[in-house]
C-alpha cells in the first residue's frame, strides 16, 4: 500500500484544483447509497486492492444489494446477490447490455472484438462468434474428439513425471490453450513450444497486473498515468506483442485462404471480408479480427485452465471426495475413454465439477456492464453509461441458495437421493445477453479433462506440504503455485 499512498499524493499535488472543480457530489438525486467518498481519492482508502470483491461484499451488508462506490473520481454501481444480478441482467437485460468507458481498455482494445465492444459492433461480433464456434464443433462430437486427443497428450506429459513432484501450471495451460488454438488457427502446439509459452506468459502476466494500483491510477487519471512508468506500461507492451502475433498469423492465412474450404475462425472472418457486402466491411475489418482472436484466446485459456488447477488442488485437499469421483468413474466408465455422454450417468462427478467452479470463483467481479440510458432500478437512479459491477462472487456465495457458501461442499448440487440438482445462483459464466460465449466449450473441456485425469491418476500433495486454498493476487481468483504428485492408477 505504500506505492498507492505515494501515487495518490502525486495526484493530490498536481490535480487538486481540477478534482475539486469537477467533483459532482449530489449531482443526481436518489442514487444508490454508499460510503462517503473523500475528495480526489473517493473510497479507495476502504478497498482491498488485491481482492476488491471482498470489500464490496462487506459494504453490501451496510448499504444493501445496490450501492455506489467511488474509485478516484469515477463512481460505480455494485449489484450484489443472485436476485439483484438476475433482475438487472435478465429481467432488464437490454438496459444493462453495454460496457462502460474504461481508459485502459479504451486505449488498448479501442472498442474492437467482443468482450469490451459496444453497440451494434458487439452484436455482430457475438453473433459471428457463436455461429462460428458452433460450426467448428462447440457442443459437438468434433470438438469433443479434439479435447479427448489433447487429454491423452496431457496424461502422457503428467505420466512422464513418474509420480514425482512437479508444477502443473504450464502443462494444463498449454493443453487447454491448444483447444481454443485449434478453433482459431487449426493448429496444435507442443507444450514446450516457445511460441505458446510466450503467448501464455503474456496473458498470465496481464491477468496479474490488471489488479495492480497502477491500473487503478490509469483508469482514474489517465492523463497523469501516461507520463509515468508502471504496470500499465507492461500491459500495453504485452497487448501489442500479442496483437502483432495475431496480425502476422491472419496475414499469412489471408494469402492461403480458400473461401470454399474454411478451416477455422480466422478463415471464416477473412471470408466475410471478401464477400464485399457493406455490412461486412463495416464490422469485419482487421482491427476487429485482431481483438476478437485475442479475446477468445485469453478467455478460452484462462477460465478453464484455472478451474482445472483448482480441481486438482481441491482433490488433494479432500482425498475422500477424490475417491468418490474415482469410484463413480470406475462404475460408469471403467477403463474406456470418458465422453460427454457419460456425464448424465455421473451425478456426483457433475456436482463436484459445479462446486469447483462455484468455490473457485474465478471471475468474482465479472466484466463491468453499463446502462444504455438513464434508468430507475430497484428504486434508485442510475445514469446512462454508469459502470455497473455485477458481483458474481456474491451470487456464488449467496446464503439463500448455498447451505455452506464458504466451504467446498459438492452436496450443494445433489438432492437427498444423490441425483444432480441445478442451482440457479450458479452463475460463474455470468448470465444474460453478455454471458460468456464459450460457456458450452468450457464445460465440455472441464468435464473431459477432469474425468480423464482422475481416471488415470490419484493426486496427492508433496509430503509435509500444507495446502493453501487462499487465491493468489490477480484480477482473477487463481490458486497459488503448488506442486503435485500424480500417482498412476
Amino acid at each position: 500500500m505504500d506505492l498507492v499512498t505515494v501515487l495518490l499524493s502525486i495526484v493530490v499535488i498536481l490535480f487538486l484544483f481540477k478534482a475539486f472543480k469537477n467533483h459532482k457530489q449530489g449531482h443526481y438525486k436518489n442514487v444508490p447509497p454508499g460510503p462517503t467518498p473523500l475528495p480526489i481519492i473517493g473510497n479507495i482508502h476502504l478497498m482491498d486492492i488485491g481482492k476488491p470483491h471482498k470489500t464490496f461484499l462487506q459494504l453490501s451488508k451496510d448499504y444493501g444489494t445496490v450501492f455506489s462506490i467511488q474509485i478516484g473520481m469515477s463512481k460505480s454501481i455494485v449489484l450484489c446477490g443472485y436476485e439483484t444480478i438476475k433482475d438487472a441482467l435478465v429481467n432488464h437485460g437490454e438496459l444493462f447490455v453495454e460496457r462502460p468507458y474504461t481508459p485502459l481498455f479504451a486505449d488498448t482494445i479501442k472498442g474492437h472484438g467482443i468482450v469490451f465492444s459496444t453497440g451494434e459492433n458487439w452484436k455482430v461480433m457475438r453473433r459471428f462468434t457463436l455461429s462460428t464456434l458452433r460450426d467448428y464443433g462447440m457442443g459437438r462430437k468434433t470438438i469433443e474428439n479434439r479435447i479427448i486427443e489433447e487429454s491423452e497428450c496431457l496424461i502422457q506429459k503428467i505420466r512422464s513425471y513418474e509420480g514425482k513432484p512437479f508444477d502443473n501450471v504450464t502443462s494444463i495451460y498449454a493443453a487447454v490453450t491448444n483447444i481454443i488454438v485449434s478453433i482459431l488457427l487449426s493448429k496444435r502446439f507442443d507444450y514446450e513450444d516457445p511460441t505458446i509459452l510466450r503467448l501464455m506468459g503474456l496473458v498470465n502476466e496481464n491477468v496479474k497486473l490488471l489488479s495492480s494500483p497502477w491500473v487503478i491510477l490509469y483508469n482514474s487519471y489517465p492523463f497523469l498515468a501516461k507520463c509515468l512508468p508502471g504496470a500499465h506500461k507492461t500491459i500495453f507492451e504485452n497487448i501489442k506483442e500479442f496483437q502483432d502475433f495475431i496480425r502476422r498469423t491472419f496475414t499469412k492465412q489471408k494469402k492461403e485462404l480458400d473461401v470454399n474450404d474454411q478451416r477455422n475462425l480466422i478463415d471464416a472472418f477473412l471470408a466475410k471480408q471478401q464477400e464485399g457486402k457493406a455490412e461486412f466491411s463495416k464490422y469485419f475489418y482487421n482491427e476487429n479480427l485482431t481483438a476478437l482472436v485475442a479475446d477468445l484466446f485469453g478467455a478460452g485459456m484462462e477460465t478453464t485452465s484455472t478451474t482445472l488447477r483448482w480441481a486438482i488442488l481441491l482433490m488433494m485437499k479432500y482425498p475422500e471426495i477424490q475417491q468418490k469421483v474415482q469410484n463413480e468413474i470406475e462404475r460408469v466408465i471403467g477403463s474406456a475413454q470418458p465422453q460427454m455422454e457419460h456425464r448424465k450417468q455421473m451425478p456426483y462427478t457433475d456436482a463436484v465439477i459445479h462446486e469447483i467452479l462455484r468455490f473457485g470463483d474465478i471471475a468474482p467481479l465479472g466484466v463491468p456492464h453499463s446502462t444504455t440510458e438513464d434508468i430507475t432500478f430497484r428504486g434508485y437512479f442510475i445514469p446512462k453509461g454508469a459502470a455497473i459491477i455485477t458481483l458474481l462472487h456474491s451470487a456464488l456465495r449467496d446464503k439463500d441458495y448455498f447451505e455452506k457458501p464458504d466451504e467446498f461442499y459438492p452436496e450443494h448440487f445433489l438432492d437427498s437421493s444423490g441425483n444432480f440438482k441445478k442451482n440457479e445462483a450458479f452463475i460463474p459464466f455470468a448470465i444474460g445477453k453478455r454471458s460468456c460465449a464459450g460457456e458450452t466449450l468450457a464445460k465440455m473441456e472441464i468435464f473431459l479433462f477432469f474425468t480423464s485425469l482422475l481416471q488415470n491418476f490419484t493426486f496427492q500433495p508433496v509430503p509435509g506440504v500444507k495446502l493453501d486454498l487462499t487465491p493468489a493476487m490477480g484480477s482473477t481468483n487463481a490458486p497459488k503455485p503448488y506442486k503435485i504428485c500424480a500417482v498412476p492408477r
